[in-house]
């Protein structure tokens, strides 16, 4: 009984603090302000309508009893419609969800608004109408017609503010992935231009050259791929499954004529998955990650599979970590979940197990690609 009990009051007090807690996490701004002022003036304004009359031999009243009753029916009315707002657009959030959120809202708006008038008028005004002078009883559709007008003004006001503080977030949200883009080209960029990867491709050619000048050829042509993808991808948010995989080989090429049979690679992807999209170079950057922290011997190979699974595109590789890793910015793969999560909610699974290290792209449609 006693656990119930701390559970029921447990519940209360969510409820309690999704009413009043900032709007800001909900809306993109905190509407405190606009509704302490907000409830002063429409009450003010619901005043005016209902008993401008007044204005001229009773301001006393006016601006005492009048005013009263219509504070209070003011703030009923801006607290209730207020958290339903709230609940609709957490249920249907952002630009996408507008549709929704007008078919849920609008019908019940107007339901609720003849609902709760009916029964604030049943329940309050045999109270409230002691508050007014004789006579000045208001006039029961004006009420209603103002009521209603003033309340549609102020979630539209609500509803403006929300989508412009959406628009800015989405402007915020295009300014990081055009800086994640730039991050991850110079992430693709240093990881081939750097000093070693050169001495270790040149030394590679400079081997195969003298035994094997077809082979030599081949590998320059695969060398000139990688860069050519890289510049070509510039411009590009989210690439096709296949384009990647196809980056991919001209890379392992370079990679297995560095390592030779120590560093095994089965790519295993079904061809419905090949036009599916994926963030450019991810599977560069988990490649890279992989070569670069495990040990690759002819003992211990390195062995790398690459596969779809449940919507996503698998990277799993057998983990032998090496004792001591050269100096890692560690930003290669945050660089990946930073810019899928411009697209979609699902994230980039990064698992750790004892004997294999696993990524998981989810892999996009084109309608999530931004023209």
């Amino acid at each position: 009984m006693a656990f119930e009990l701390k559970n029921e009051r447990k519940n209360s007090e969510v409820r309690v603090s999704f009413i009043f807690r900032n709007t800001k996490e909900i809306l993109g701004f905190d509407d405190r302000w606009f509704a302490i002022h907000g409830i002063v003036i429409v009450s003010l304004g619901m005043n005016l309508i209902l008993f401008g009359s007044l204005l001229q031999n009773d301001m006393t009243n006016l601006f005492t009893g009048c005013y009263i009753t219509s504070f209070i029916y003011t703030t009923l009315f801006w607290m209730f419609f207020r958290t339903l707002y709230l609940m609709v657009t957490t249920k249907y959030p952002g630009y996408e969800n507008m549709r929704k959120r007008y078919i849920v809202l609008i019908p019940t708006v107007i339901i609720l608004f003849i609902i709760i008038k009916l029964l604030l008028d049943l329940i309050l005004d045999p109270i409230l109408i002691t508050f007014l002078p004789s006579g000045t009883e208001p006039h029961a559709l004006l009420e209603f017609l103002g009521s209603f007008i003033f309340l549609i003004l102020v979630l539209s006001i609500y509803e403006g503010t929300y989508l412009f503080a959406e628009l800015k977030k989405s402007k915020l949200q295009q300014e990081v992935l055009m800086k994640d883009n730039i991050s991850s080209q110079l992430e693709g960029l240093k990881n081939q231009v750097n000093p070693h990867f050169l001495f270790n491709s040149l030394n590679t050619l400079a081997s195969i050259i003298p035994e094997d000048q077809e082979r030599g050829v081949r590998f320059v042509t695969k060398l000139s791929k990688v860069y050519r993808y890289i510049l070509d991808i510039k411009d590009q948010k989210l690439i096709s499954v296949k384009e990647e995989l196809d980056y991919l080989s001209s890379y392992t090429f370079l990679v297995k004529e560095r390592f030779g049979e120590n560093i095994l690679i089965d790519v295993d992807v079904d061809t419905n998955d090949l036009e599916k999209l994926i963030v450019p170079l991810s599977l560069q950057i988990t490649f890279e990650n992989a070569i670069k922290h495990n040990v690759i011997t002819s003992s211990r190979p390195l062995y790398i599979h690459v596969y779809v699974e449940n919507g996503n595109l698998v990277v799993k590789n057998n983990l032998q970590k090496k004792s001591t890793v050269g100096n890692s910015t560690k930003t290669g793969l945050q660089n990946i979940k930073n810019r899928y999560s411009f697209f979609t909610e699902k994230e980039v699974g990064v698992i750790s197990t004892v004997h294999h290290f696993i990524v998981t792209l989810p892999l996009l449609t084109t309608s999530m690609n931004p023209t």
